[in-house]
């Protein structure tokens, strides 16, 4: 259980780099690297956050241990008649009050890459009686490897090699930025999740089910699709060339261009 708090908070500690309402840790992190992580702040990241986020860990696992916060996860759930989880749910909203952040909340409930959203997962999935996808367990307190929080010697190590060739292009890491692998990641997970949900709802009037499924099986397609839209912007933007990526997606090269420059057109790139 706090290996699933701490690695909750661990994937909130990478992503805070872009929130700009967190001020507690950045405060925290300068006293613990004595005043200042001046220049050498990559650095302070890794080996200063465990002790940086403790207080947080302790609180999301004593909310997550907390029966009536897995009401709350029940009912944003929409209970007997199941629906996706809420960006705006009850759960996420009083988690980041109960953490002093009450802006947190839909941060929290539109992660759908971590680990989170999986506990949230699991808890409905018991509650509905339905099963996990393969290979994966429905205990609530299972987790998985890939939501298991990043060593620190590990990630020293990567940032060794992100400093000595940077930008070279010769790993995924060092040619994608952090950013675009965690929205890659994001979206296969939040697909994963989303037709997750889908189990177990052939139930009841044809009408209501049929709504209910193509609905669901239509936000999963379009997660999918953009997935793989950032993956293929990464890949050339990383140094591959096109015509590769455009077999790898089993497209032609002027097919692939124009659906990646409109893409970069409507995020305003």
């Amino acid at each position: 259980m706090f290996a699933l708090a701490r690695a909750v908070v661990a994937r909130w500690w990478e992503q805070a780099y872009g929130w700009e309402k967190e001020t507690i840790w950045p405060r925290r992190l300068h006293q613990v690297a004595g005043g200042d992580a001046g220049d050498d702040l990559e650095r302070w990241r890794i080996v200063g956050r465990d002790t940086v986020v403790f207080p947080e860990v302790v609180a999301v696992a004593d909310a997550l241990l907390d029966p009536g916060m897995a009401e709350l996860v029940w009912a944003d759930s929409g209970a007997g008649r199941p629906r996706a989880l809420p960006a705006d749910g009850l759960f996420c909203r009083k988690l980041g009050e109960r953490l002093g952040r009450g802006w947190l909340g839909p941060l929290a409930a539109t992660d759908h890459g971590g680990p989170l959203i999986a506990w949230m997962g699991s808890v409905i999935r018991l509650r509905r009686g339905a099963g996990g996808p393969p290979g994966y367990d429905n205990d609530p307190w299972w987790l998985r490897q890939e939501h298991q929080a990043a060593t620190m010697a590990g990630q020293l190590r990567v940032l060794g090699k992100e400093k000595k060739a940077p930008g070279s292009g010769t790993m995924w890491r060092a040619a994608v930025p952090a950013e675009q692998r965690r929205l890659i990641t994001s979206a296969i997970d939040c697909a994963e999740e989303q037709l997750l949900q889908l189990r177990g709802v052939q139930t009841g009037a044809t009408a209501d089910v049929a709504r209910r499924l193509l609905r669901g099986l239509g936000h999963g397609a379009g997660l999918i699709e953009a997935a793989w839209k950032r993956t293929a912007v990464a890949a050339v933007n990383g140094g591959v060339p096109l015509e590769e990526v455009a077999q790898w997606v089993d497209m032609s090269v002027e097919m692939l261009r124009e659906i990646l420059t409109a893409d970069r057109q409507e995020d305003g790139g």
